[in-house]
């Protein structure tokens, strides 16, 4: 019995000594968590989200997330913040309601959020008078950064960084005409701005902006889409919510705009959520590509997939849609992490509100906000805060993240292939290499292989001849002179044109032809039923301007007063208006000419100086030289022969004398320097006289001489209010020949001195009358000869970017 008795006892022992280290245990387990509980200071941070979207429930539980990670990162810290979430219910008002609420009754330090950029308006406003800092993940509207509030930060992509990505694809493909299909609110049509100007650096024309309401039906939708249809262009960038977005795809894919030969490019927003649409709208994405940010793979993002989805899973048991992570998760998770790290380096010392003096009992919520005491602390900390997130490089500059790589996707089947890459130093790219700084680009697309609408590898022109069957109407001037630059051969049986031709059309016909599109196009003679021109040029010109043309193609000058209403395009010709004149034919065509080079007194002088100079040497060289000896008729005849022969030839009689030397080598001096004279005397007057025009300006205005220009040209006002003619000095002509008729008469009998014309026609001119004509001054600068359009045409401002191309 007492040996039973002792292990009772030591068992009983063993119990209590377990109970109390249990006990012991759980006391100080409790005061440490006492302890942590009291050194924190709570945070009250608003939260305003759409939360029965879909981008609404996976924002909050990558918020809650990231406030669980943070905090078990850093458990010592001083801070916790506390999420006060509010349902903004996707609609504008209840978003600036739930906003009010959470800064004037809450007193929250920051906002995270609103999701869309129509409630982030409104609420960044508050926030900015109340010094309360909004952080959005998913409001990129680029109007948003107009508003210039130093409490904003977007902690997302703006929607107009991806523009030059989108840009680089079409200019890649070598695509001339873009369509842009955008949803009617701020979201939509605050990208547009940003995009045609990117579009039009590389020469790519928007021809029509498509715009869709955001409550759109699908008789709205067909009506639009069908419009499309019934243009040229196939080329059709989408910039919508994926509600809408997937809406829209679905009914151009059942009036067959999914089949080959289109071209559709949605953003980024579209491209982000396109997977989470439902089953039965997959099939209106195939073909489709997609511009989007970059996430840079790392072990740390995959472990957060899967952690996020069983989260996920877990939170929204009810949810049917296929929910993946996406950037904006992303950018949600983040922004949090961000934002708990300024509010733990901004402090406590201020988390309290100022409220405003107001007495006025009628005053209104708004006025009576108070202003956050730790507003400006929170952005300067925010603002500064930079680190590896799951997004990448998460840093604010100026309120907004910073961009370098947009991924472009090719959506196929059910999933989409990684097509490429642009980055800002190297543009397209298909794989990322940093290291490669080549900025060299080319024209062969720098993308992987693309399966396109219509399930073909064919790269789409971007362009079909148009359904509505329209042509273009382009006017072409009648004239009967100069044809070489537009000849119209005219039926007078069918009163039309049998032919249009020559230089002006060669040239329209070529642009056209090298257009990257067809553009259907037919001449019409600006003519009477006889065949005569029905008008002047600006007569010509002034139709298309009452829309009589869509364009008008001819040795038509580029003048200011037609373009006031009237396009030109690039000039084609040389530019200049100039003065022609005929030539002086100064060729002498008697024997001799040979005496002209020289005048009377300056040979007289020279003959007299080799008598002398010939005498002189005789004088030096007779007594003491045998060569200068002799009967007195030989003594004259050496003298002159020894003269004379020092123009040609070394002389045979020897110098014996110093003194004669020296003046023989004098006088070979003065000879060479005469020979030397008389032969470009000579040469100039058979050459160089020949081409010396008959006058200038300054004498046909002296002797009221008349001059001529050329029927219905501008030239008429240069001579008139330029140079001062009388109009009865004036003179017109129609032709070539008759220009040179003119000329033949002279001024004297009804002809013309001078004729003033544009280059091109001046030039042809002189390759009729080669050698009879020159150029002369002055010359007047003017544009050249150029192609019209009206301003008000859509269809011909293709043709206006076109032309540089040829």
């Amino acid at each position: 019995m007492r040996n039973f008795s002792k292990p009772n006892n030591f068992h009983l022992l063993l119990v209590m000594i377990c109970l109390f280290n249990i006990l012991l245990l759980d006391g100080v387990v409790a005061q440490t968590q006492n302890t942590t509980n009291t050194a924190a200071t709570p945070v009250n941070v608003g939260v305003v989200l759409d939360l029965d979207s879909l981008v609404g429930k996976i924002g909050l539980s990558c918020i809650n997330m990231a406030l669980s990670d943070f905090y078990a990162t850093y458990p010592h810290y001083k801070t916790r913040v506390v999420l006060n979430t509010k349902d903004s219910k996707e609609d504008v008002v209840q978003a600036a309601a739930v906003a009010l609420d959470l800064i004037r009754n809450v007193q929250v330090q920051a906002i995270i959020g609103p999701r869309s950029s129509m409630q982030a308006n409104f609420v960044i406003n508050m926030g900015n008078k109340s010094q309360v800092p909004i952080i959005s993940f998913s409001a990129t509207s680029p109007s948003l950064a107009s508003l210039q509030s130093s409490y904003f930060f977007l902690a997302a992509h703006s929607a107009s960084l991806q523009v030059k990505a989108i840009s680089s694809i079409v200019q890649a493909f070598g695509w001339r005409e873009v369509v842009p299909i955008y949803v009617d609110n701020l979201f939509g049509e605050s990208i547009i701005p940003y995009l045609t100007d990117a579009l039009q650096e590389i020469n790519t024309y928007v021809p029509y902006l498509s715009v869709i309401p955001a409550s759109a039906t699908n008789d709205q939708i067909d009506k639009e889409l069908y419009k499309l249809t019934t243009m040229q262009t196939r080329v059709f960038i989408v910039h919508m919510t994926i509600s809408l977005g997937s809406k829209v795809l679905a009914r151009a894919k059942q009036i067959g705009m999914m089949n080959e030969g289109f071209v559709w490019i949605m953003t980024d927003t579209m491209t982000t959520w396109w997977r989470s649409t439902e089953a039965s709208t997959i099939d209106s994405f195939q073909g489709i590509l997609g511009v989007r940010s970059y996430v840079p793979q790392s072990v740390k993002l995959e472990n957060f997939k899967v952690q996020w989805k069983r989260k996920f899973q877990q939170d929204n048991p009810d949810t049917t849609i296929n929910a993946e992570l996406n950037v904006f998760g992303l950018w949600a998770y983040d922004a949090t992490f961000a934002l708990a790290m300024a509010i733990e380096k901004a402090g406590t010392a201020n988390l309290r509100y100022n409220k405003t003096n107001i007495s006025n009992s009628d005053a209104t919520d708004l006025e009576t906000l108070g202003i956050s005491q730790n507003g400006p602390q929170l952005i300067q900390e925010l603002s500064n805060t930079r680190f590896k997130g799951l997004s990448g490089d998460f840093h604010f500059v100026k309120g907004q993240l910073q961009y370098s790589v947009f991924e472009i996707v090719n959506v196929n089947g059910n999933g989409e292939r990684n097509v490429g890459f642009w980055t800002s130093k190297n543009e397209l790219v298909q794989k990322l290499d940093f290291t490669n700084t080549n900025t060299n680009s080319t024209s062969k697309p720098k993308l992987g292989p693309i399966i396109w609408p219509g399930d073909t590898i064919l790269v789409p022109r971007g362009w079909e001849i148009a359904t509505n069957g329209k042509k273009l109407k382009v006017g072409v001037p009648v004239k009967h002179g100069f044809t070489e630059f537009v000849d119209v051969e005219w039926d007078p049986i069918a009163k039309k044109a049998k032919s249009i031709k020559g230089y002006c059309i060669d040239v329209f016909n070529a642009v056209m032809d090298n257009m990257p599109y067809g553009v259907p196009y037919e001449y019409s003679p600006f003519a009477t039923s006889e065949g005569e021109p029905a008008g002047s040029y600006n007569d010509l010109t002034d139709q298309v301007y009452h829309e009589n043309y869509d364009a008008v193609v001819g040795d038509i000058s580029i003048v200011a007063n037609r373009s006031l209403f009237v396009e030109f395009t690039l000039p084609y010709t040389e530019s200049g208006v100039t003065m022609v004149v005929p030539i002086r034919d100064n060729r002498q065509k008697n024997a001799w000419v040979f005496l002209k080079p020289l005048t009377w007194d300056l040979w007289v002088t020279s003959a007299c100086f080799f008598v002398f100079i010939g005498f002189v040497v005789w004088l030096l060289e007779h007594r003491i030289n045998e060569d200068f000896r002799g009967p007195p008729a030989y003594q004259v005849g050496t003298s002159l022969w020894f003269s004379l022969s020092t123009m040609v030839f070394a002389h045979r009689e020897r110098v014996v004398s110093n003194l004669a030397r020296f003046v023989v080598i004098i006088w070979c001096f003065v000879v060479l320097i005469l020979t030397q004279s008389y032969t470009a005397s000579l040469t100039s007057l058979l050459t160089v006289e020949q081409l010396q025009p008959i006058t200038d300006i300054n004498d046909i205005w002296k002797r009221k001489e008349s001059v001529g220009y050329l029927n219905g040209s501008f030239v008429e006002g240069i001579l008139l209010d330029r140079l001062k003619f009388d109009k009865s000095q004036l003179k017109i002509y129609n032709s070539p020949q008759e220009l040179h008729e003119l000329f033949t008469k002279g001024s004297a009998n009804g002809g013309i001195s001078a004729a003033f014309d544009e280059m091109p026609y001046i030039k042809l001119f002189l390759a009729k009358y080669c050698g009879k004509y020159t150029t002369v001054e002055p010359t007047f600068k003017t544009d050249g000869f150029g192609f019209v359009s009206s301003q008000l045409s859509i269809s011909l401002s293709v043709f206006l970017h076109s032309i540089s191309y040829v």
